[in-house]
């Protein structure tokens, strides 16, 4: 079952969130995590999906993050598809898909027609995963980042 989270999933969901960024060699940081979540939840700032197991509904295996936004080429919204994660002992069992769809749903929804992300280089089994779900990595247009300090 997949289901937008809600201020009362934070207990779940933010464990998740930290295995996903110490993923990517951020820091574990459970308290600081969760307020960021929270934050983003009570500011309306992201619409955030859990997954949850099908033999324990009571049980959060996974969610992606997305943030809602404009393009000015595309003259149109935008969901950036920010985080995604699965427990790593459920993976392989279609639930980043079934996220992925969700979020697709959510983009006809909304009436936007593209859904943005980012992953890292080394992380091929989600690139093969975005790939079988239509995803086609940009070739044209580079990413930057400056970071303001």
């Amino acid at each position: 079952m997949i289901r937008k989270a809600t201020l009362q999933d934070l207990d779940q969901l933010t464990p998740l969130f930290d295995q996903y960024l110490v993923f990517y060699k951020k820091p574990s940081d459970t308290e600081k995590h969760k307020t960021y979540l929270k934050e983003r939840l009570e500011n309306d700032e992201a619409i955030i999906f859990l997954a949850f197991d099908e033999d324990n509904i009571e049980k959060a295996i996974g969610f992606t993050l997305i943030y809602v936004t404009f393009s000015s080429l595309a003259l149109n919204k935008i969901l950036i598809l920010n985080d995604l994660f699965v427990d790593s002992t459920i993976r392989k069992k279609g639930i980043g898909e079934q996220l992925i769809l969700k979020t697709v749903d959510l983009a006809k929804e909304l009436g936007s027609d593209l859904i943005r992300l980012r992953t890292a280089k080394n992380n091929i089994t989600a690139q093969g995963l975005y790939h079988k779900m239509g995803f086609i990595r940009d070739e044209y247009l580079y990413s930057y980042d400056l970071v303001v300090k």
